[in-house]
Protein backbone atom coordinates (compact mmCIF):
# COMPACT_ATOMS: atom_id res chain seq x y z
CA UNK A 1 0.00 0.00 0.00
CA UNK A 2 1.67 3.48 -1.22
CA UNK A 3 0.85 6.16 1.75
CA UNK A 4 1.24 9.71 0.65
CA UNK A 5 2.89 11.65 2.53
CA UNK A 6 1.01 14.97 0.96
CA UNK A 7 -1.09 17.23 3.26
CA UNK A 8 -5.13 16.52 2.50
CA UNK A 9 -6.84 19.72 1.86
CA UNK A 10 -10.69 19.77 1.53
CA UNK A 11 -12.65 22.41 -0.39
CA UNK A 12 -15.78 24.47 -0.41
CA UNK A 13 -17.12 25.05 -3.25
CA UNK A 14 -16.96 23.39 -7.03
CA UNK A 15 -17.54 26.39 -9.77
CA UNK A 16 -14.72 27.67 -11.78
CA UNK A 17 -13.06 29.66 -8.76
CA UNK A 18 -12.65 26.19 -7.28
CA UNK A 19 -10.20 25.23 -10.48
CA UNK A 20 -7.68 27.52 -9.59
CA UNK A 21 -7.87 27.24 -5.97
CA UNK A 22 -7.46 23.50 -6.47
CA UNK A 23 -4.29 24.19 -8.82
CA UNK A 24 -2.84 26.26 -6.67
CA UNK A 25 -2.79 23.94 -3.70
CA UNK A 26 -1.94 20.89 -5.63
CA UNK A 27 1.16 22.95 -6.85
CA UNK A 28 2.09 23.86 -3.60
CA UNK A 29 1.94 20.18 -2.39
CA UNK A 30 -1.32 19.53 -0.55
CA UNK A 31 -3.63 16.49 -2.12
CA UNK A 32 -7.03 17.62 -2.65
CA UNK A 33 -9.42 14.76 -1.28
CA UNK A 34 -12.65 16.46 -1.89
CA UNK A 35 -14.54 19.38 -2.66
CA UNK A 36 -18.40 20.53 -1.29
CA UNK A 37 -20.74 22.56 -2.91
CA UNK A 38 -24.36 22.99 -1.90
CA UNK A 39 -25.29 23.25 -5.46
CA UNK A 40 -26.72 19.19 -5.58
CA UNK A 41 -26.24 18.55 -9.28
CA UNK A 42 -22.04 18.97 -8.82
CA UNK A 43 -22.75 15.81 -6.46
CA UNK A 44 -20.22 12.88 -8.26
CA UNK A 45 -18.50 15.08 -10.70
CA UNK A 46 -15.04 15.91 -10.42
CA UNK A 47 -13.22 19.36 -10.48
CA UNK A 48 -9.34 18.84 -11.89
CA UNK A 49 -9.32 15.07 -10.38
CA UNK A 50 -11.15 16.15 -6.81
CA UNK A 51 -14.66 14.47 -6.09
CA UNK A 52 -17.43 16.78 -5.64
CA UNK A 53 -18.32 14.89 -2.39
CA UNK A 54 -22.05 16.42 -1.53
CA UNK A 55 -23.58 19.71 0.42
CA UNK A 56 -21.20 22.22 2.62
CA UNK A 57 -22.87 20.57 5.50
CA UNK A 58 -20.94 17.37 5.07
CA UNK A 59 -17.50 18.83 5.12
CA UNK A 60 -17.00 18.89 9.13
CA UNK A 61 -17.29 14.51 8.31
CA UNK A 62 -14.07 14.66 6.49
CA UNK A 63 -10.54 14.04 8.77
CA UNK A 64 -8.28 16.14 6.90
CA UNK A 65 -4.94 18.69 7.39
CA UNK A 66 -6.51 22.34 5.86
CA UNK A 67 -9.36 23.33 4.11
CA UNK A 68 -10.18 26.25 2.16
CA UNK A 69 -13.10 28.67 0.99
CA UNK A 70 -13.36 28.72 -2.81
CA UNK A 71 -15.54 30.68 -3.71
CA UNK A 72 -14.92 34.30 -5.34
CA UNK A 73 -17.54 36.32 -3.43
CA UNK A 74 -16.66 37.52 -0.51
CA UNK A 75 -19.82 37.94 1.74
CA UNK A 76 -20.34 33.86 0.62
CA UNK A 77 -16.74 33.34 1.84
CA UNK A 78 -17.42 34.66 4.66
CA UNK A 79 -20.52 33.23 5.78
CA UNK A 80 -18.97 29.59 4.66
CA UNK A 81 -16.26 30.61 6.66
CA UNK A 82 -17.86 31.16 10.12
CA UNK A 83 -20.21 28.55 9.51
CA UNK A 84 -18.16 25.53 8.96
CA UNK A 85 -15.35 24.26 12.03
CA UNK A 86 -12.78 23.47 10.07
CA UNK A 87 -8.81 23.97 10.28
CA UNK A 88 -8.67 26.57 7.32
CA UNK A 89 -5.06 26.39 5.75
CA UNK A 90 -3.14 29.47 4.00
CA UNK A 91 -2.52 28.17 0.14
CA UNK A 92 -0.05 29.71 -1.91
CA UNK A 93 1.26 29.29 -5.62
CA UNK A 94 5.37 28.30 -5.33
CA UNK A 95 5.44 31.35 -8.74
CA UNK A 96 3.91 33.65 -6.28
CA UNK A 97 6.74 36.10 -4.54
CA UNK A 98 5.48 36.64 -0.81
CA UNK A 99 8.74 38.63 1.15
CA UNK A 100 9.40 36.45 4.89
CA UNK A 101 8.05 39.93 6.45
CA UNK A 102 4.73 39.58 4.80
CA UNK A 103 1.48 37.87 7.21
CA UNK A 104 -0.85 35.51 5.86
CA UNK A 105 -4.12 35.42 7.33
CA UNK A 106 -5.90 31.51 8.17
CA UNK A 107 -7.79 30.53 4.73
CA UNK A 108 -5.74 33.07 2.58
CA UNK A 109 -5.15 32.22 -1.28
CA UNK A 110 -2.63 33.90 -3.22
CA UNK A 111 -2.47 32.81 -6.66
CA UNK A 112 -0.04 32.10 -9.39
CA UNK A 113 2.46 35.21 -10.66
CA UNK A 114 1.36 37.35 -7.22
CA UNK A 115 4.20 39.45 -5.55
CA UNK A 116 3.52 40.91 -1.74
CA UNK A 117 6.51 43.22 -0.37
CA UNK A 118 7.57 43.90 2.79
CA UNK A 119 5.14 44.28 5.60
CA UNK A 120 2.04 43.73 3.98
CA UNK A 121 -0.58 41.97 6.08
CA UNK A 122 -3.00 40.09 3.99
CA UNK A 123 -6.29 39.30 6.21
CA UNK A 124 -8.30 35.86 7.07
CA UNK A 125 -9.78 34.12 3.58
CA UNK A 126 -8.41 36.80 1.41
CA UNK A 127 -7.85 36.60 -2.19
CA UNK A 128 -4.45 37.48 -3.83
CA UNK A 129 -5.15 36.33 -7.31
CA UNK A 130 -3.53 35.68 -10.37
CA UNK A 131 -0.62 38.24 -11.16
CA UNK A 132 -2.44 40.63 -8.31
CA UNK A 133 0.64 42.95 -6.41
CA UNK A 134 0.80 44.25 -3.16
CA UNK A 135 3.87 46.72 -2.47
CA UNK A 136 5.04 47.75 0.82
CA UNK A 137 3.06 48.16 3.98
CA UNK A 138 -0.37 47.66 2.51
CA UNK A 139 -3.43 45.86 4.69
CA UNK A 140 -5.60 44.08 3.00
CA UNK A 141 -8.92 43.21 5.09
CA UNK A 142 -10.45 39.68 5.87
CA UNK A 143 -12.66 38.36 2.93
CA UNK A 144 -11.06 41.09 0.45
CA UNK A 145 -10.51 40.14 -3.33
CA UNK A 146 -8.17 41.39 -5.14
CA UNK A 147 -9.04 40.22 -8.63
CA UNK A 148 -6.61 39.29 -11.31
CA UNK A 149 -4.04 41.93 -12.37
CA UNK A 150 -4.97 44.18 -9.19
CA UNK A 151 -2.08 46.37 -8.32
CA UNK A 152 -1.87 48.12 -5.38
CA UNK A 153 1.04 50.79 -4.40
CA UNK A 154 2.77 51.46 -0.90
CA UNK A 155 0.66 51.84 2.12
CA UNK A 156 -2.83 51.15 0.59
CA UNK A 157 -5.51 49.72 2.99
CA UNK A 158 -8.25 47.60 1.84
CA UNK A 159 -10.68 47.04 4.30
CA UNK A 160 -13.00 44.04 4.73
CA UNK A 161 -14.71 42.50 1.99
CA UNK A 162 -13.85 44.83 -0.50
CA UNK A 163 -13.58 43.41 -4.24
CA UNK A 164 -11.18 45.36 -6.59
CA UNK A 165 -11.90 44.14 -10.38
CA UNK A 166 -9.73 42.76 -13.12
CA UNK A 167 -6.40 45.11 -13.46
CA UNK A 168 -7.58 48.54 -11.19
CA UNK A 169 -4.88 50.48 -9.55
CA UNK A 170 -4.63 52.40 -6.20
CA UNK A 171 -1.80 54.62 -5.94
CA UNK A 172 0.09 55.27 -2.71
CA UNK A 173 -1.62 55.58 0.65
CA UNK A 174 -5.26 55.41 -0.53
CA UNK A 175 -8.34 53.91 1.78
CA UNK A 176 -11.02 51.31 0.10
CA UNK A 177 -13.86 51.00 2.73
CA UNK A 178 -15.40 47.88 4.09
CA UNK A 179 -17.05 45.87 1.41
CA UNK A 180 -16.97 48.11 -1.71
CA UNK A 181 -16.41 47.57 -5.13
CA UNK A 182 -13.97 49.00 -7.34
CA UNK A 183 -14.74 48.32 -10.80
CA UNK A 184 -12.00 46.64 -13.42
CA UNK A 185 -9.81 48.72 -14.97
CA UNK A 186 -10.26 51.87 -12.01
CA UNK A 187 -7.52 53.84 -11.13
CA UNK A 188 -8.25 54.97 -7.53
CA UNK A 189 -6.58 58.45 -6.72
CA UNK A 190 -8.92 59.28 -3.66
CA UNK A 191 -10.00 57.34 -0.50
CA UNK A 192 -12.78 55.20 -1.64
CA UNK A 193 -15.94 55.17 1.58
CA UNK A 194 -17.17 51.93 2.37
CA UNK A 195 -20.27 50.03 1.01
CA UNK A 196 -20.02 51.99 -2.43
CA UNK A 197 -18.89 50.86 -6.10
CA UNK A 198 -16.40 53.39 -7.73
CA UNK A 199 -14.93 53.15 -11.04
CA UNK A 200 -13.34 54.53 -13.97
CA UNK A 201 -10.22 56.48 -14.20
CA UNK A 202 -10.26 58.22 -11.88
CA UNK A 203 -12.45 56.48 -9.66
CA UNK A 204 -15.50 58.14 -9.19
CA UNK A 205 -18.66 56.53 -6.62
CA UNK A 206 -21.28 55.28 -8.58
CA UNK A 207 -23.55 53.22 -6.71
CA UNK A 208 -23.77 53.12 -2.85
CA UNK A 209 -25.24 50.01 -1.72
CA UNK A 210 -26.29 48.59 1.57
Amino acid sequence: MIVSDKKRLLVIGAGGHAKVVIATAQAAGWEVVGLFDDDSALKGTTVLGAPVIGGTELATNLEVDGAVVAIGGSRARMQLSEKLALPWATISHPSAEIHHTVVLGEGAVVFAGAVIQPDSTIGRHAIVNTAASVDHDCVVGDFAHLAPGTHLAGSVNVGEGALLGIGASVIPGMKIGKWSIVGAGAAVTNDVPGGVTAVGVPSKVTEWRS
